[in-house]
């Protein structure tokens, strides 16, 4: 499996482009911004997306679906089930660099705790990891190129995401790290923000995991 992260947007939220070589398709992971980039790193790699995946519904991780969608019209877009209220939500949006969004008329709220999602010749599990949102999700990807997660908001390198926002836990953030940390030491972590991490990392020095 290759994977690309594409920082997007104000907040330089990390997209995540994932696919198979040979396979001419890939996933789309949180396109929080900047469509045409995520467009032209594609149309650079011969690729099409197969689908988009949000791992929650804040506005930096959602705000360049309507771009991808004007481009690749029928695209499905997943979310898990407690974060669709946050989609075309007028209130989810910070203007004048985030704009309030459409609900798209493909969105897909599958994300759910023990859910495969597979296309393109790749699979993930979904690990539901409330604390940020409610309705946050990890994806898990593990092949024979080895272990993957994609950990949008909820783990970051050296720290977790806010849970100050509204829909925010803290006692929920610190029930997913903790589930996160029991993953394979080995697994590679590719957060929402910031630099790419592994779980042994995280398991020996990020403060917010007891």
């Amino acid at each position: 499996m290759r994977k690309q992260t594409i920082p997007t947007g104000p907040f330089a939220a990390n997209c995540t482009v994932l696919w198979k070589d040979g396979c001419g398709e890939c996933w789309v992971v949180d396109p929080g911004e900047d469509a045409s980039d995520i467009a032209a790193f594609m149309d650079e790699h011969s690729l099409r997306p197969a689908l988009i995946a949000l791992t929650h519904g804040h506005f930096d991780h959602i705000n360049g679906v309507p771009g991808l969608l004007e481009r690749y019209p029928g695209l499905p877009v997943h979310i898990g089930p407690g974060d669709i209220p946050y989609v075309g939500n007028k209130m989810n949006a910070w203007p004048p660099d985030y704009e309030p969004i459409d609900r798209p008329a493909t969105l897909v709220g599958d994300l759910s705790e023990g859910f495969e999602l597979s296309a393109a010749g790749l699979s993930a599990k979904v690990l539901s990891t409330p604390g940020h949102t409610p309705g946050s999700v990890c994806l898990l990807f593990e092949d024979e190129d080895g272990k993957v997660l994609v950990s949008g908001d909820t783990l970051f390198a050296g720290s977790c995401g806010r849970t100050d926002f509204p829909g925010g836990s803290m006692a929920q953030m610190k029930t997913s790290l903790a589930r996160l940390v029991k993953l394979a030491p080995e697994t590679e972590v590719l957060p929402g923000h910031g630099s790419v991490t592994t779980i042994e990392r995280e398991a020996s020095t990020n403060p917010y995991i007891a």
